[in-house]
């Protein structure tokens, strides 16, 4: 099934760059960004767009042809859009494909993000609908398929997942699956998270996942939505190379490339390169469009003309 659709020793890389950390309202049990538990995560505001292309410059050096972008929130404010679409094109410039996480969005922010040039969006549905009320309960399962929905019409390609080990069943594992199976159209990129579980949360003392059942659901979710890259997301730090190994045969094929994502850690990038070299998987390549690129110099351009102190605000207010 993997191999019809994508080279089996290619693996997409990309790297997750937290813009506005901490202070999210919202009650995620797994999440130690959420301004309701004491994690001892310390907030920070959101970083200056030339902050973040720098982050993406460091990212590309490295390796990454995705760069992507995670910020705190329940949803954009209309004050943050013009900050983040900057930091879009900013990126696009570099010849980088593009993605963020900013929590719910209307059709009026999908559309903005995606005439900026987004390529990805990133919008979990963490578990299975049955499950989720025992996870979240400040947004509902519809409020994540209405955000979905709102980037696929907006011509964006949709990037979305969920979190094993969080005390679900394996009926859940498989409802979640479903749900990404059974949307109009695949999601082009799954993230599979195994809980990474942080003191202070909720789930902090939760049981471990037998590893074999996240092998299991990384295999079905290639089964599934076999033209879908399948990511390795959190919880690759707690994973030895056997495991991972496993992973990448089941048919993962992307993975997070960086010491840290957004508030945990990551395995180290030259640890990751080693792997790769021991298992014989090459990085798969990106090819710069060039129509995007001159979308994002143009983009960059006007940000230019607009510079002033004003423009680069506090947005942590």
């Amino acid at each position: 099934m993997h191999r019809q659709f994508f080279d089996p020793n290619q693996v997409q890389i990309s790297t997750l760059c937290s813009i506005k950390t901490g202070a999210c309202p919202e009650d995620c049990a797994y999440c130690p960004q959420s301004a309701r538990y004491d994690t001892g995560l310390e907030r920070e505001k959101l970083m200056k767009v030339e902050s973040v292309l720098e982050e993406a410059k460091a990212a590309k050096a490295s390796g990454a042809t995705r760069f992507c972008m995670g910020a705190a929130w329940r949803s954009p404010k209309k004050k943050d859009m013009p900050y983040v679409t900057a930091m879009v094109a900013g990126v696009k410039s570099l010849g980088l494909e593009t993605c963020m996480t900013l929590g719910m969005l209307d059709q009026a922010q999908a559309q903005e993000l995606s005439d900026a040039g987004l390529d990805y969006y990133n919008h979990n549905l963490d578990t299975s609908p049955e499950y989720y009320g025992d996870i979240i309960t400040t947004r509902t399962y519809q409020d994540r398929l209405d955000t979905l929905g709102n980037v696929r019409e907006s011509g964006m390609k949709v990037c979305s997942g969920g979190i094993v080990g969080m005390g679900e069943d394996e009926g859940d594992r498989a409802g979640l699956l479903l749900q990404l199976a059974n949307m109009p159209q695949h999601p082009e990129s799954v993230p599979v998270n195994m809980l990474v579980k942080v003191e202070g949360t909720p789930l902090a003392d939760q049981a471990d996942l037998d590893p074999f059942d996240f092998i299991r659901t990384v295999a079905v979710a290639r089964i599934m939505m076999p033209a879908s890259h399948v990511r390795l997301s959190a919880g690759r730090e707690e994973m030895n190379e056997q495991m991972q190994a496993m992973a990448f045969m089941a048919g993962a094929n992307s993975i997070f490339y960086g010491e840290k994502l957004l508030t945990t850690p990551n395995p180290e990038a030259n640890k990751d390169m080693q792997l790769f070299k021991r298992l014989g998987i090459r990085r798969e390549e990106y090819e710069v469009n060039e129509d995007d690129t001159a979308h994002a110099e143009t983009l960059m351009a006007a940000v230019a003309e607009a510079r002033n102190d004003q423009f680069f605000y506090n947005a942590a207010k």
